[in-house]
């Protein structure tokens, strides 16, 4: 069966879309999990990550979190839920654009005009404060496109990053969900073995780079890294006092790592430092 990866948009009535979709394949909904563990592993309290999501941190909250690695643990905590096929929709962490390689999951955006969700925010917060929640939305989509320009090259708000784009402002939530499981259903989305390798490989690459990330003599490495069939692949170049044995020791123990191939090197001293 496919999995659905939607888009998060405030007052586009996606998490309603979500739920009706969720209970249709008889699989939950992934969005708010997702937090607890990238809290931990961050050693952040779950508040300030949903601020930093969200656009509303602080300025020290914006300087004490590192950017690359919330991508890092976010992406391996999405492809772990991807992989154990217990979800029906993963929604939000940029996971449309993450999995967009995979074949079996389809890549959803559920949309409406800025007016229009202007207007269903403030009913549901029960606010005439129409400044405030046009701020609160934009604070949210600035903060997204910034992730995926970052992360991804994208424009996360272009239509051809998505198999399928929805427009709440003309199709109901019992429509959005009707076109989305006539996808379910389409033999171009089922899962095969083939879709299933791009997906395993895709995952191990991240594990393994969330695991490096995550002890302490490989955490400032900057490398490249491949997976393939259970064989992890480590190239680029290293920074004095960043040892290839460590990284591969670390690779080594991920789980589902057959072996690792390492073309790693040592980042030669520069003429200058050198004193030449």
């Amino acid at each position: 069966m496919p999995l659905i990866a939607m888009t998060r948009e405030m007052g586009s009535l996606g998490k309603d879309v979500a739920a009706a979709v969720s209970a249709r394949l008889g699989k939950p909904v992934v969005h708010h999990e997702i937090i607890d563990h990238l809290a931990d592993k961050m050693r952040l309290r779950k508040s300030h990550v949903i601020r930093f999501l969200d656009g509303k941190a602080s300025a020290w909250e914006r300087l004490t979190t590192d950017k690359t690695s919330m991508s890092i643990y976010t992406a391996d905590e999405t492809l772990a839920l991807a992989e154990s096929d217990s979800v029906g929709v993963i929604r939000g962490w940029g996971s449309a654009h993450l999995l967009r390689p995979v074949q079996h999951v389809i890549c959803v955006r559920v949309c409406a005009p800025l007016t229009l969700r202007v207007e269903r925010m403030m009913e549901r917060l029960n606010t005439t404060d129409e400044e405030m929640v046009v701020n609160e939305i934009k604070l949210s989509e600035e903060a997204h496109a910034a992730i995926t320009r970052r992360h991804f090259g994208i424009n996360w708000q272009d239509s051809e990053n998505y198999d399928l784009t929805l427009n709440t402002e003309r199709v109901s939530i019992e429509e959005c969900t009707d076109e989305i499981m006539s996808l379910v259903k389409d033999p171009r989305f089922q899962k095969t073995a083939d879709s299933a390798r791009v997906l395993s490989n895709l995952a191990l690459e991240h594990h393994v780079r969330a695991a490096l990330l995550g002890n302490a003599a490989t955490a400032t490495m900057r490398i490249n890294i491949s997976a393939a069939d259970g064989i992890v692949t480590l190239a680029g170049m290293l920074e004095r006092g960043l040892e290839e044995i460590d990284a591969v020791r670390v690779a080594s123990a991920v789980a589902k790592v057959k072996s690792v191939k390492s073309q790693l090197k040592p980042l030669a001293p520069s003429r200058l430092k050198l004193g030449i």
